[in-house]
C-alpha cells in the first residue's frame, strides 16, 4: 500500500494526475490497524467526518486508544454512549474534550464542517425523550448543521406544537424524537412540507414494551414523509438529517 501511495505521488508531481483525482484514489487508503480496532482515517475523505466511536460495549482504554489516534491525525472527535467516568479519562488526555451529559456524548470540534443548506428542527414528545435528542443535536451539530430544539411538544398538549408551528416550518429537515404511541412524527408531517426523520424512544409503561410500539406506529405512518430509525438511535437520525440538509 506504500508503493501505491508513493507511485500517486509521483503521478500528481508529473502532472499527469490532478490533486482532485488524487483525492479520490486516496480515498480507500488503509486504516490503521490497532489490533482490536482498525481506525478509518479516510473516512472523512468518503463521508465528509471522521470516524464516530460508539462507545457501548468497549472498554475506556480501547476508547482513549481509538480517540487518540483520530485526534494525533487532526479530525474532529465524537464518542456516543460514553459514560461519565469515560470522559473524566479522555479529558485528562485530551484536555479540550467537551461532554453532553444527556447525550452521553463526548466531543471536540477541531475542523469546522461545511455548514448545511438550512436548519434541521429536533423536536421531542416529552422531557424523558430528551437524552436521544440530545444525541442527535450534539451528532448535527459536530458534522456542520445549524440546528434548534423544542421539547415536550408531544400530542397530549396539542397546542404547544401549534405554538411552535411558525419555528417548524423554516426547517428543512425536522428530527422527531418520542416514546409512548409514538404519534409525533406523525402529526408534524401532516403540517408541514420537509422530511421527517422519526425517533422511537424506549420510553413508556409495560405495553410500549421497550420502544417497540412507537417503532411500529411511526412505520404505519399515515402521513407521508416520516422515515424512521431504531429505537433510541438519535445518532442515526442526526446522520440522516445532515446528509439531506447539505444536498
Amino acid at each position: 500500500m506504500k508503493s501505491q501511495l508513493e507511485d500517486i505521488l509521483r503521478r500528481v508531481q508529473a502532472g499527469k494526475l490532478s490533486p482532485k483525482e488524487a483525492l479520490y484514489l486516496l480515498k480507500d487508503y488503509p486504516y490503521q490497524d490497532l489490533n482490536f480496532a482498525k481506525v478509518d482515517h479516510h473516512r472523512e475523505l468518503r463521508r465528509g467526518f471522521p470516524e464516530i466511536i460508539y462507545g457501548l460495549g468497549k472498554t475506556d482504554e480501547q476508547i482513549l486508544k481509538i480517540a487518540g489516534e483520530i485526534i494525533k491525525k487532526g479530525g474532529s472527535l465524537l464518542i456516543t454512549r460514553a459514560e461519565p467516568r469515560t470522559y473524566r479519562k479522555i479529558k485528562k488526555t485530551i484536555p479540550g474534550a467537551c461532554y453532553n451529559a444527556p447525550a452521553k456524548a463526548v466531543y471536540l470540534k477541531q475542523k469546522h464542517s461545511v455548514m448545511g443548506k438550512g436548519k434541521i428542527m429536533i423536536l421531542t414528545a416529552g422531557t424523558s425523550d430528551i437524552p436521544v435528542a440530545e444525541e442527535a443535536y450534539v451528532t448535527c451539530d459536530m458534522l456542520g448543521n445549524e440546528v434548534e430544539r423544542v421539547y415536550d411538544v408531544g400530542v397530549a398538549g396539542l397546542h404547544r406544537l401549534l405554538g411552535e408551528y411558525e419555528k417548524i416550518n423554516k426547517a428543512k429537515v425536522i428530527i422527531a424524537v418520542a416514546g409512548m404511541e409514538g404519534a409525533l412524527p406523525s402529526v408534524v408531517a401532516g403540517l408541514v412540507s420537509v422530511p421527517i426523520i422519526a425517533v422511537p424512544t424506549s420510553v413508556g409503561y409495560g405495553a410500549s414494551f421497550k420502544g417497540l410500539a412507537a417503532l411500529l406506529a411511526m412505520l404505519n405512518s399515515c402521513s407521508g414523509g416520516v422515515a424512521v430509525v431504531n429505537i433510541d438511535n438519535g445518532f442515526g437520525a442526526a446522520y440522516l438529517a445532515s446528509l439531506i440538509n447539505h444536498l
